[in-house]
């Protein structure tokens, strides 16, 4: 305390205690401080902002109202940012900033966050959040620190450090209560959100269609991504079926990849929208493709020919990809399994048009987008290769319609059916580890049995 400047003495035995009392609570191994935080050799002591406490021989740590300008982030609650004439904290800010810190530095806005989250069924709406090991053997309920995924969403910053630290013990073997991971037990990682916006980022998909049927595609579908905004109200499970009430209908699965977001502001850049990236997971867009023509043709978007979308098992954030996240792009493979036989493995990052940036910032051009929105990318696809003179496409497909359009271009008519009652489905994403990332879609397609609807929020 002697090595320490007081530009204002009111209350500072106060504030001094509570520091003290604040960093006795968090986790001396991890160092970690609240208020404006001064590091002295391997102990850190807080401050309230009126009092100004610095080290004398450490002119280079960074100040509270530095630190909340360097880590504000688009859409981030201003009110959370401390000012010089704010009142004394409330406890709850205060544990806020005890993990803010970490190994005697100030967190500038870069720390890696790693993990990996899912939602177990419990027989509510928005089930029981668990931590997920990384190789997906092992699971822990969150319910310690948080019930739901959007509870964490709405309270980020303070709540995913707590997160990693968990999914941190979890990995190392440490922790008490884990037990084995069942990806059939899961409900999709954010069960219901705020709203669901699937776009159309992969142009190769839209020409490949287009072309089949000689339709031109319009100029600005290479700057303007597209973007329909489907039904968030119920979403399944990566293990639950798909109901159908008809096999006519054109029953076709879309293998995407999909992210989570923070608070976005409207008007946000691409850059600061990519920012608001919470979490990504896989999604199967299933679609009615012969109710489409119908719903198109009224000019107001899609509602009847698309039913519920499923996700994967597990939800990973940015930095638990790796190099594999690079620019709003997810750089690995998409595999897609059709009654048991690979049909497609596309690349989900090479022939992305728009990245994830680009479509959040599409979204929220004239509106807010709150923390749990979810963002699709659209069917994964591939630009043919010439062989002979004919066009193939050696990674395949991940959803039917594109399939039907490959064989009208290359032999003049479509010979693959739609998926019929009793059909699978399964997609995965291995990671470049060769490790499952996500956990795999695993559905079967069904007739409609209304007593199933509420069996999926079941154990």
């Amino acid at each position: 305390i002697s090595s320490l400047r007081v530009s204002d003495s009111g209350n500072w035995r106060r504030w001094a205690l509570q520091g003290v009392l604040c960093f006795v609570l968090g986790r001396c191994a991890a160092r970690r401080t609240l208020g404006q935080s001064v590091v002295l050799g391997r102990i850190c002591i807080g401050a309230h902002p009126s009092l100004h406490l610095r080290p004398a021989s450490a002119p280079h740590l960074i100040t509270l109202q530095q630190q909340a300008q360097h880590q504000h982030m688009p859409g981030q609650d201003t009110k959370r940012q401390r000012s010089k004439t704010l009142p004394r904290p409330a406890p709850r800010q205060l544990f806020k900033c005890l993990y803010r810190v970490g190994n005697g530095k100030v967190d500038t806005g870069h720390n890696l966050i790693q993990m990996k989250l899912a939602t177990y069924k419990d027989g509510s709406r928005d089930g029981q959040l668990v931590v997920v090991s990384q190789d997906l053997s092992l699971a822990h309920y969150a319910t310690g620190i948080a019930p739901t995924l959007q509870r964490v969403l709405d309270d980020w910053n303070f709540l995913s450090p707590q997160l990693q630290d968990l999914y941190t013990t979890l990995n190392q073997g440490r922790a008490r209560h884990a037990f084995p991971f069942e990806p059939h037990r899961c409900m999709a990682p954010l069960p219901r959100a705020y709203q669901w916006a699937d776009g159309s980022a992969f142009l190769n998909h839209v020409e490949l269609v287009r072309q089949s049927r000689g339709a031109p595609v319009p100029e600005n579908f290479g700057t303007d991504p597209l973007m329909y905004q489907g039904g968030s109200d119920d979403f399944l499970g990566p293990c639950d079926p798909v109901m159908c009430r008809d096999e006519s209908h054109g029953i076709d699965f879309e293998a995407e990849v999909a992210v989570i977001t923070g608070d976005v502001p409207m008007g946000a850049s691409p850059e600061a929208a990519l920012e608001g990236v919470r979490l990504l997971m896989l999604a199967n867009d299933v679609s009615l493709r012969h109710l489409i023509p119908a719903e198109l043709e009224k000019g107001f978007g899609f509602v009847q020919s698309k039913p519920a979308t499923a996700f994967s098992p597990v939800a990973v954030t940015p930095d638990e990809l790796g190099t594999a996240w690079h620019l709003g792009r997810v750089h690995l493979a998409l595999q897609s399994t059709w009654n048991g036989r690979t049909v497609g493995l596309c690349h989900a990052g090479e022939d992305m048009t728009f990245h994830f940036g680009q479509l959040i910032a599409h979204l929220c051009a004239t509106r807010n987008v709150r923390a749990g929105s979810i963002v699709g990318s659209g069917t994964v696809s591939n630009r043919a290769e010439q062989v002979n003179g004919r066009p193939e496409w050696p990674k395949g497909f991940s959803c039917i319609a594109e399939k039907r359009a490959m064989e009208t271009l290359q032999d003049g008519a479509e010979s693959t059916p739609y998926m019929k009652f009793g059909d699978t489905i399964r997609i995965e994403m291995k990671g470049l580890d060769g490790q499952s990332m996500f956990g795999a879609i695993d559905q079967t397609i069904q007739g409609p049995d209304p007593a199933q609807a509420p069996a999926r929020y079941l154990e």
